[in-house]
């Protein structure tokens, strides 16, 4: 049989659930879901398509001939409740990500704005040949359909990110070095960048805490990513 195009939504228990990676082991292809939980994928009958996301438990499906009758619906179990297990616990332990578990289509965004505006992030009288501050703000252009021009809320500052992972038994260094892979001596640089974005204090309050690590694992992750383009020591320096 020849292949054909599987058009699938992914839910959880409340919602759709947007960048969920979705392999299909059997033909070695990769996509992820949309804002709307919605993807597609080259897929033929019997073969097995594996679910990856940050906050979900892996799923594993083998595709049947219903499947490609109309948009097929899979669901996925969230390990949230496993997540605040933690916080309680004396000694808690950290979740570990996966190294590649960032939203696959952020990163081709953005690195195919470098490629094809590579003057805008270089701008004429950089001291060191890299703005990074000047860069955040023009990665964050991106972005800009998604957030309202005038925001209503209260930016959350370094103070207050430092403060957090200072005292925090969660937000801690551990999680800096080993579930955000953030090199030590990186890591005042990072919370500069993060806080340069201006996520909203809203994040800090107790009941937005999976929505602030969802948030740092993605910037955490772009971050990487700016600083392997343009080498540790120009940003360093910056």
């Amino acid at each position: 049989m020849l292949s054909q195009t599987l058009m699938g939504k992914v839910y959880d228990a409340t919602s759709t659930v947007k960048g969920v990676k979705v392999f299909n082991k059997t033909q070695n292809s990769l996509t992820a879901t949309n804002e709307d939980g919605d993807f597609s994928i080259p897929a033929r009958v019997g073969d097995t398509l594996a679910f990856e996301s940050l906050f979900h438990h892996p799923k594993v499906e083998i595709l049947e001939s219903f499947h490609f009758e109309k948009t097929a619906v899979f669901e996925l179990k969230t390990i949230i409740n496993t997540l605040d297990e933690v916080e309680i616990k004396s000694e808690p332990e950290q979740p570990v990500f996966e190294e590649d578990t960032y939203n696959i289509e952020l990163q081709t965004l953005i690195q195919e704005d470098i490629k094809r505006n590579p003057g805008l992030y270089m701008p004429q009288g950089s001291q060191y040949g890299v703005d990074f501050i000047y860069l955040i703000g023009q990665v964050a252009k991106l972005f800009t359909g998604k957030r309202s021009k005038i925001p209503t809320f209260r930016p959350m500052t370094y103070r207050q990110l430092d403060s957090l992972f200072e005292n925090s038994s969660f937000f801690n260094k551990r999680l800096l070095d080993e579930s955000l892979q953030i090199p030590q001596d990186k890591r005042q640089l990072f919370l500069d960048f993060y806080a340069a974005k201006q996520p909203s204090s809203e994040l800090l309050k107790d009941g937005k805490k999976m929505e602030l690590l969802e948030d740092l694992v993605l910037n955490s992750q772009l971050f990487l990513m700016l600083l392997e383009q343009y080498g540790k020591e120009s940003i360093s320096k910056d």
